[in-house]
């Protein structure tokens, strides 16, 4: 059986992919959420990646354990093109509404408790190498007994 967060970041990558986000464009699962950035082309990349985990003790048996997962959005843009990039941010604010308090389909365990975004944008991949690169992270809990 898969660790637990494997099998959340392949449920999320599953939710994301549901229906479409945007033509063509679809999420995939992986441990390197951030590809050469000389490599990244004209079309949007989304990578879900296993992250970390922080356990707190509820009681004697049980724990709250929030999982989280790297969702890395790419592409190459024109730093000065404007409607490219308020495009890009469109998309990520499409898939953070995509999971935000939903149930995921194959994970109906693991309750959405918060999204994290910074920061937003790393400006130097913009700046250096016309790429617009977001990362997000999103945590869903999962209670399960401690023994």
């Amino acid at each position: 059986m898969s660790a637990v967060v494997v099998r959340l970041a392949n449920a999320v990558a599953a939710a994301l992919n549901s229906e479409p986000l945007a033509p063509g464009l679809v999420a995939v699962r992986e441990y390197m959420p951030l590809f050469d950035l000389g490599k990244i082309g004209a079309d949007a990349q989304v990578i879900v990646s296993p992250g970390g985990l922080v356990v707190t003790p509820v009681s004697r048996s049980h724990a709250h354990f929030d999982f989280s997962v790297e969702i890395s959005v790419q592409r190459r843009v024109s730093h000065e093109d404007t409607d490219q990039i308020d495009a890009m941010f469109g998309l990520v604010e499409r898939i953070e509404d995509r999971l935000r308090q939903k149930e995921l389909d194959s994970m109906p365990e693991a309750q959405w408790i918060g999204s994290e975004h910074e920061p937003f944008m790393p400006v130097e991949h913009l700046e250096r190498m016309s790429v617009f690169t977001a990362v997000m992270t999103i945590t869903y809990r999962v209670r399960r007994q401690t023994g």
